[in-house]
């Protein structure tokens, strides 16, 4: 019986050192881990796969959190079922999930529940992204980057497309992309819309 170790973060370089550090605490045999954010699928996690293609029936698989495995509630209960029917155990280091010591039925209650709160918290976090956004823009913040042109520029490019020269032509004339052209083309256009 082989015990992997599997880390994940999106970012944080000591979140990784922390997770490492508890998985060899306990006892991994191998440690894998993605920098990789939690909403993305398991197809894009290189070394989660490679672990999926390790492990076998018997062996544990030791994560920190579930939502190390994934932060939507069916990615997570869909992730859990495959290892539970493949008949690897899981066990997370926050204490909330060891299926080496319990029956299958009272673990995919237990994954479930857990599933949910983790989905439910992602959701708070979105919606209070989306609250602070909402009242950022209202006090004038802007998001987004900067205009990498002046106002000069966009005027040239109006009236360089007006006067029948083509998107590569205008690009050259005033020293910038072609999708930069088109840009500022469709938010002239937008601007005309709306003053009309």
């Amino acid at each position: 019986m082989t015990i992997y170790g599997y880390w994940r973060c999106s970012t944080n370089e000591q979140d990784q050192q922390r997770q490492v550090l508890s998985l060899k605490q306990a006892g991994c045999d191998q440690i894998l881990g993605d920098k990789i954010t939690g909403t993305s699928d398991w197809s894009s996690r290189p070394q989660l796969l490679k672990c999926l293609n390790l492990i076998e029936a018997g062996d544990t698989l030791v994560i920190s959190e579930l939502s190390r495995l994934s932060r939507s509630f069916m990615g997570m209960v869909n992730q859990v079922s495959d290892l539970l029917e493949r008949g690897i155990h899981i066990k997370t280091l926050d204490g909330r999930l060891d299926t080496t010591a319990m029956p299958a039925e009272i673990t995919m209650l237990i994954v479930s529940i857990l599933g949910y709160a983790a989905s439910q918290e992602l959701d708070q976090i979105k919606t209070r992204t989306a609250e602070g956004r909402v009242v950022a823009k209202a006090r004038g913040v802007k998001f987004g980057r900067k205009r990498t042109y002046t106002s000069y520029q966009a005027d040239e490019v109006v009236r360089k497309h007006n006067d029948g020269n083509g998107m590569g032509t205008i690009a050259k004339s005033v020293g910038m992309s072609r999708s930069m052209v088109q840009r500022i083309l469709r938010e002239h256009k937008q601007n005309q819309l709306l003053t009309a």
